[in-house]
C-alpha cells in the first residue's frame, strides 16, 4: 500500500535532503542505510573491544595491589609509568628502593607515600 504523501526529510547518514513517502524514513537511499548499519556495527564492536581491554587491564593490576613488595615491573604497572621514570624517582630520592641480590624491590607503602 503506497501513500500519496511526500515529506521533505534530511538523511541521517549523509545529511542531504530528500523526499520521503513515509514519516519513518531516515535515509535517502539503500546505500546510505547500509553504510549507517555498518557504522553502527563498527561502533558496537569498538565499544565491546574497549570493555574487554579495560577488564584485562584491571585483571593485571588486581594481584599487584595485594602485594606488599613490588618488583620494578610491578611498580611500573601499578603507577602506569616506565622503568626509566621509576629510576628517575629513585635518583631524586622521592622513592626508596632495596636491592636483594640483583633484584630491585619497592615497598608498596613507599609508593603510596609518594603522593602524600
Amino acid at each position: 500500500m503506497s501513500s500519496n504523501i511526500y515529506i521533505q526529510r534530511i538523511c541521517t547518514h549523509c545529511h542531504s535532503e530528500f523526499m520521503a513517502r513515509t514519516t519513518f524514513t531516515k535515509f535517502c537511499s539503500e546505500k546510505c542505510a547500509k553504510r549507517a548499519y555498518k557504522l553502527r556495527i563498527k561502533i558496537v564492536k569498538i565499544e565491546k573491544s574497549e570493555i574487554e581491554t579495560n577488564s584485562a587491564k584491571k585483571q593485571l593490576i588486581e594481584p599487584i595491589k595485594d602485594k606488599e613488595f613490588l618488583s620494578i615491573v610491578d611498580a611500573g604497572k601499578l603507577l602506569g609509568v616506565s622503568r626509566t621514570t621509576l629510576w628517575r624517582l629513585v635518583s631524586d630520592d622521592r622513592l626508596k628502593v632495596t636491592k636483594i641480590g640483583r633484584r630491585s624491590i619497592f615497598r608498596k607503602i613507599d609508593i603510596d607515600n609518594l603522593f602524600n
